[in-house]
């Protein structure tokens, strides 16, 4: 597989927020391009192509029909990324989402799943979160669609959005690796329990720290494995990234979330991203797509690192200075 660096980085905006709860997530991607992102992306060494901005019906504000809200625009709009994503992926460019409400990654991720089985590549879907986003119809108690994309990705939901993509369903639970969630509807979480979900919920990141989840979460990934990353702001602890329209307290902190990001960029391996649910309306001076703007800088290889390669400080080293100097590069990692 080429380095993610050298390929074209394709901006595709998705400007709706059809499957939220709340207005505003529709003027997400001018935000995060008001914040620079093509200018930190390129900067990073990609060649970047912003394909402006998909077109799809708009939000009426209609209340669910059998257990779902707006499904029909949600349907149209899905497809319309499908589409595009998977034009993308299939003349070698790397496809940068930019929502638009989480919903969408259905037909993102779908599109995703159908390159990589007929490249014969494994995925991994990387999905950073506040929320499992595992519900249905009959455990969702607002019927928004932005709660159930990992569901239908998983082959629980309306027809018309499990067909995307052209196979049913589009992905196993077993390639999904969720970090940071802490808000989970009580019947959901049963439903998670019972599909085997692998969640770094934000008590195990308390208990066994960032680097341990991303090890685990990035672990048996091959030269074959196509990284996916879908990345819904609310991650993020509201302190720091207001402008979302479900803010839950206790999320990554500035310094958690960078550390992800630079251990994704680590692997050399991400070959798709969402950056979703970021809502202009409800942030401050465009903070909150600033932020997210430079945590994509960092997954995409930005780096502060100041420490030497441990190899060429060895070499120069006696075997008892050699001794301290691996024993405080161990201890300086663990505590990042």
């Amino acid at each position: 597989m080429a380095n993610a660096r050298s390929k074209i980085a394709s901006l595709i905006g998705a400007p709706t927020d059809v499957g939220a709860s709340h207005r505003g997530a529709s003027m997400g991607p001018e935000a995060l391009r008001v914040a620079g992102l093509h200018g930190a992306l390129t900067q990073c060494g990609l060649n970047v192509r912003d394909c402006g901005n998909l077109n799809g019906p708009p939000n009426l504000q209609m209340s669910p029909t059998d257990g779902y809200r707006n499904l029909g625009p949600v349907v149209a709009w899905n497809q319309t990324v499908y589409d595009s994503v998977y034009r993308e992926l299939a003349a070698d460019h790397l496809p940068i989402l930019l929502g638009g409400d989480h919903s969408l990654s259905i037909g993102s991720i779908a599109a995703v799943a159908r390159y990589c089985r007929e490249n014969h590549r494994s995925l991994r879907v990387l999905w950073l979160d506040a929320h499992a986003d595992f519900n249905t119809r009959e455990l969702s108690p607002s019927g928004a669609l932005h709660g159930m994309p990992v569901a239908c990705l998983c082959g629980f939901g309306p027809p018309e959005l499990l067909q995307i993509g052209g196979q049913v369903p589009a992905i196993s639970p077993s390639c999904v690796r969720q970090i940071g969630i802490r808000s989970v509807d009580a019947g959901e979480r049963r439903f998670v329990h019972e599909q085997e979900l692998e969640v770094f919920d934000m008590r195990y990141i308390d208990e066994m720290g960032v680097r341990s989840v991303m090890e685990s979460a990035l672990r048996d990934m091959d030269s074959n494995t196509h990284l996916h990353v879908s990345f819904d702001v609310d991650c993020l602890d509201p302190e720091i990234a207001p402008g979302v329209g479900t803010t839950v307290p206790g999320g990554l902190s500035y310094r958690e979330a960078q550390l992800c990001m630079e251990m994704i960029a680590d692997t050399n391996k991400i070959a798709s991203l969402d950056i979703m649910e970021l809502n202009p309306a409800l942030d401050l001076r465009n903070k909150t797509a600033t932020l997210a703007v430079d945590l994509v800088e960092s997954l995409f290889g930005k780096s502060t690192l100041m420490r030497k390669p441990l190899a060429s400080t060895v070499k120069l080293a006696t075997a008892s200075t050699t001794k301290r100097l691996a024993t405080a590069f161990s201890h300086e990692a663990s505590v990042k």
